[in-house]
């Protein structure tokens, strides 16, 4: 088994599927091109943020049951590439329908948008268990992290190429058709990401959990887990409120139309801005990573966050817009790989999955704050909605000086 952890050829092939996923899923970015292209088929304020949520966390409810059945498994890749083929279809199958009845049928095109959404989503909850678990045997701590930052930084230069393709079919094509042929195109581009994960060298798993009887036991057994470690419960809690920034990032670009003039190229700049945020922060995040400083990194990218958030108050021109999503691209890179970092670190190895399963479904329903943002907005003011989104990051905050890095207690 020792032959197989971090080998440089698992390390490429991590890379080569985080930028051609990212150069794919840039596409329906959900904090620009999603809420516009939903808006452009006539979704108001709370589609979009259904939408926005459905593409983020459709994969909450079935991460549990994932880690029900993939803890017994010695080997993950051959559910891995099912999966894979899944979110191809589902990615193609948007885009085939807005090219097909997106001009004359608005309604429907949201329909089917929202049922590609959701199935590309819902399968990453297998998926991602799948995935966490490859990568938590196939690395050791810090070779993982510096693969992670490193990986993060790969998808953040893929999703440049991308904002900036993005925005040039956008500027030259009318729509609904450009935003067809981004999916279309996206799906293939993305599938060589798959192709290139389903060919890792992952070593068999021999300390598994047997499967308790039902699914009933397991959730039981979950429960008790979560209730017995206060480490787990303090990480599960900065992470949930540090995704409060989901309540109103679906709508500064909604905010941005009503100041500033948005055409397809002014897009793709916003997009590329958010990306070179990304791509720049790794460079910070994977040093700190690397030292295993995730707490710090948390902290630190929260506060950027709060940062960011407050400065979409005041944005009236494109240059304020270049800055506030440059600094969200590096706040979310910061709070996702300090995340997935510290789940690996306090799980410990037998029952890993279900640690990162119930971290994953109790955090990721701050992935739906979208829709609560939606519901603010429809009802009270932008203004409104920041304020609220900086009192939950604010919570997350607090908590994230909370957060530990020593390796699992097992409760005590």
């Amino acid at each position: 088994m020792k032959k197989s952890i971090d080998k440089f050829s698992n390390h490429i092939k991590n890379l080569m599927h985080g930028f051609f996923l990212s150069v794919g899923t840039t596409v329906a970015e959900p904090s620009t091109v999603l809420p516009l292209m939903v808006n452009h088929f006539g979704g108001g304020s709370i589609i979009v943020g259904i939408y926005s949520s459905l593409l983020r966390g459709g994969a909450v409810f079935i991460q549990l049951y994932a880690a029900f059945h993939a803890q017994e498994y010695p080997l993950m890749k051959p559910y891995l590439r099912k999966i894979f083929f899944m979110r191809f279809l589902a990615w193609f199958l948007i885009g085939l329908s807005i090219v097909l009845i997106g001009n004359n049928h608005h309604t429907a095109t949201l329909i089917a948008i929202g049922i590609g959404l959701f199935v590309f989503s819902f399968s990453a909850g297998f998926g991602g268990i799948y995935f966490k678990e490859i990568t938590a045997k196939i690395f050791t701590h810090k070779y993982r992290a510096k693969s992670m930052a490193w990986k993060q930084s790969i998808v953040a230069f893929g999703a440049i190429i991308s904002g900036s393709i993005a925005g040039w079919v956008l500027h030259e094509y009318p729509a609904p058709y450009s935003y067809g042929y981004l999916f279309m195109l996206s799906a293939f581009i993305m599938g060589i990401g798959f192709l290139a994960m389903g060919m890792v060298d992952e070593p068999i798993k021999t300390n598994i959990s047997t499967k308790e009887k039902s699914f009933k036991a397991f959730l039981k057994n979950a429960n008790k887990t979560l209730r017995s470690d206060k480490t787990l419960q303090t990480q599960i809690i900065a992470f949930l409120f540090a995704y409060g920034y989901l309540l109103v990032l679906p709508f500064i670009i909604l905010d941005a139309k009503s100041k500033i003039a948005l055409d397809g190229m002014v897009i793709g700049t916003i997009i590329t801005a958010q990306m070179v945020g990304s791509l720049l922060s790794n460079i910070l995040w994977g040093k700190l990573s690397s030292r295993g400083d995730y707490k710090l990194t948390a902290i630190v990218s929260i506060i950027i966050m709060i940062a960011a958030v407050s400065l979409s108050i005041f944005a009236n021109s494109v240059e304020y817009y270049l800055v506030l999503f440059f600094m969200i691209g590096m706040a979310i890179d910061g709070i996702k790989l300090s995340s997935d970092n510290l789940i690996i670190v306090v799980a410990p190895e037998d029952k890993r999955p279900i640690y990162m399963a119930l971290q994953n479904n109790i955090v990721s329903l701050g992935l739906f704050f979208s829709i609560i943002g939606g519901i603010i907005l429809k009802y009270s003011n932008f203004t409104a909605l920041v304020v609220t989104t900086l009192l939950f990051l604010g919570v997350g905050l607090y908590f994230s000086f909370q957060l530990t890095e020593e390796p699992h207690n097992q409760g005590k």
